[in-house]
């Protein structure tokens, strides 16, 4: 695997490193003992899986609290997506900064996101399975949002009405 810091501070864009015969490829999508080496957390005892029908779809900006705070690996399975996560924690020095990846099927790219990131993507096809490997437990009412059009952090989905939730379509602006 190769690993690329983001300007973010823990945050790494993953590629694979591809082992290419006749028959296709192989390659290792996780190693503890690479994940280790570069300071990730290596714990993930979930997997959870989304799929959006729809092109401009818009599911997050998420995050945990008050030590539900979860590191993900996210990796787009099926289709395409602009994969963003925010810097939210409070003493970095990168607070409130973001960045945007694509991550699609056919480039295998992965995101390593650290604890205290908010996350969220959007769909850039029909049909989008995206998988995240999480460092903790689902725990119910330790989940936040921040609206995905939130001005502080003027994020360019490129896109004026997108497909969303009613549940993340209300969440307040982020008090900085």
């Amino acid at each position: 695997m190769l690993f690329t810091e983001t300007k973010l501070k823990g945050a790494f864009i993953i590629d694979l490193e591809k082992r290419v015969d006749e028959r296709g490829f192989f390659a290792r999508s996780f190693c503890a003992n690479e994940f280790e080496k570069h300071g990730l957390n290596t714990v993930m005892p979930q997997t959870n899986m989304s799929l959006s029908k729809f092109k401009n779809t818009i599911r997050g900006m998420h995050y945990q609290v008050d030590g539900a705070e979860e590191a993900k690996l996210i990796r787009c399975t099926k289709g395409a997506i602009l994969d963003v996560i925010i810097d939210i924690r409070k003493h970095s020095p990168t607070y409130c900064e973001h960045i945007s990846v694509e991550l699609s099927d056919e480039n295998y790219r992965m995101l390593y996101v650290p604890e205290g990131f908010a996350h969220g993507f959007l769909t850039l096809t029909d049909n989008v399975e995206v998988n995240y490997q999480v460092s903790q437990f689902y725990t119910p009412g330790k989940e936040k949002g921040i609206r995905w059009n939130d001005p502080l952090f003027a994020i360019n989905w490129n896109i004026e009405t997108p497909i969303i939730s009613e549940k993340d379509a209300i969440h307040p602006d982020f008090i900085k």
